[in-house]
């Protein structure tokens, strides 16, 4: 032994070395330091796609900012395609986006925030181009996943960079189908329902209480939208946002890193439902590197300020207030009021941690800054 060393306990030395050995499995497989099969094997598991050509001359720029890094906008899209078992719950027409969530890294890695947009949004679509140049023409008073029907990937973000100002640094498009084994390689993710969630398409049922959902269950819970609520795309919006948030709960939490096993099979999962223009799991892991102190506190979700559409029914318009927080995006300023209402990774645990304090009730109070609108999470389907 060397000298003035102290011997750990057995049970803790054990636990002690497999975490460092843990420490450094992971290191090999996600950062690319070391070329093993595993790490070839994620890296094919991504399919690469690259938009840029298809976005056009006239980006808006990236305002300079302070801090270590550069802001990062990320622009994630959920892909409701009708191949494949289970993607057929809703009703848009296919190849369509159910999901569009903005990520937004800030320049000093202490904060990130997700934006999600409305489905049926309306908004002027600008012209969007194709692979080939040609060119895809736009529409005024488009709803929003409109452009993913017509272009894909590349002309909603576009449309986002020209809506919005905000200039736009990946995407990613995750199958939905490939999100469901995300979930069921973490053991299952915990949800808690207030009242019964039940819908005739697709002939759904999720019982009130405490569930851990897996399977297609947890594929229900995060599209089902006909017969809950008011019927529109708002409630199920609070709902998905809710599951990420306690996803990534999971993910973070010791029972998950600390398990070989889950992590694999988490990775495997992660990178086969995904295309990016981001290159490789590399470059993927370098940006987790950089987000890794996060506390759960400081990655919050919200929804582009908006209203129902006095018009055209079922249809959503963004209120004025929404050039505010698109401003604070392009500037990387912290969210301010747009906090309140937010949901938080830490927000919707279903129980408190063990020896620990309650943890905050996502129902609280909206001036609080903590947790979201309570009838909101209610027609979301999450306790009160």
């Amino acid at each position: 032994m060397v000298r003035g060393a102290r011997r750990l306990p057995q049970g803790r030395g054990r636990t002690t070395a497999k975490a460092l050995c843990l420490a450094a499995l992971v290191l090999g497989l996600v950062s690319g330091l070391s070329v093993t099969l595993f790490y070839r094997h994620l890296n094919g598991n991504l399919r690469v796609e690259e938009i840029g050509e298809q976005l056009g001359p006239d980006r808006p720029d990236m305002p300079a900012v302070e801090g270590p890094h550069r802001p990062l906008n990320i622009l994630v899209m959920g892909s409701d395609s009708r191949e494949g078992a289970g993607n057929g719950i809703d009703d848009a027409s296919g190849g369509g986006s159910d999901t569009t969530i903005l990520v937004h890294l800030s320049a000093d890695r202490r904060s990130a925030y997700g934006i999600s947009i409305p489905r049926d949004s309306l908004v002027d679509r600008p012209d969007c181009y194709t692979e080939d140049g040609d060119t895809i023409p736009g529409q005024q008073g488009a709803i929003w996943n409109a452009a993913f029907s017509v272009g894909g990937a590349a002309c909603t973000q576009r449309q986002l960079e020209q809506t919005t100002g905000v200039r736009v640094d990946n995407y990613v498009v995750v199958d939905f189908n490939g999100f469901k084994d995300m979930v069921n390689a973490v053991g299952g993710v915990e949800v808690c329902v207030p009242r019964e969630l039940h819908s005739d398409k697709g002939d759904i049922t999720i019982p009130a209480g405490v569930h851990t959902l897996r399977d297609q269950q947890a594929l229900d819970y995060i599209r089902i939208r006909y017969g809950v609520g008011d019927g529109t795309d708002l409630g199920r919006i609070k709902r998905q946002q809710a599951f990420i948030a306690a996803l990534a709960h999971k993910v973070m939490e010791k029972g998950t890193l600390a398990r070989v096993d889950r992590l694999v099979r988490f990775l495997d999962a992660a990178t086969g439902s995904l295309t990016t223009d981001i290159d490789s799991v590399k470059d993927l892991a370098e940006i987790g590197l950089q987000v890794k102190d996060l506390g759960e506190s400081r990655i919050r979700f919200i929804t582009v300020p908006n209203r129902l559409s006095p018009t055209e029914e079922g249809r959503v318009e963004w209120l004025p207030e929404a050039e505010l927080l698109w401003e604070r995006i392009r500037h990387d300023e912290p969210l301010g009021s747009f906090r309140d209402g937010s949901i938080g990774v830490g927000d919707v645990a279903t129980t408190p941690p063990a020896g620990g304090d309650p943890v905050p009730d996502p129902t609280g109070d909206p001036s609080s800054g903590v947790g979201a609108d309570p009838d909101e999470l209610d027609d979301a389907g999450l306790c009160t």
